[in-house]
């Protein structure tokens, strides 16, 4: 099987985001680049109204701080759940 799929980096760890079809253990080849494709879409890619939108906010760094300590596991997985939810 070959596949590309995008991942975090978080803690030393590549965490995919989409699950993949891999045996518990199992040894694979990895290829990394930091080249994000953004015309790709992906529910961690902000969309053109959502980027729009940021860029008119003007919230501080006490308030994003504060809503990040509340978050649960990752941040990809909050990010992706919120995503699904729409």
């Amino acid at each position: 099987m070959e596949k590309t799929v995008q991942a975090v980096y978080e803690n030393g760890v590549l965490h995919p985001l989409e699950p993949l079809a891999l045996r518990e253990r199992q040894q694979v080849t990895v290829t990394i680049s930091d080249k994000i494709d953004a015309s790709t879409k992906h529910p961690l890619l902000a969309s053109p109204d959502e980027r729009s939108y940021a860029a008119h906010d003007d919230v501080g760094l006490e308030e994003v701080s504060r809503a990040l300590s509340t978050i649960d596991g990752s941040l990809s997985e909050a990010v992706l759940e919120e995503r699904r939810e729409r």
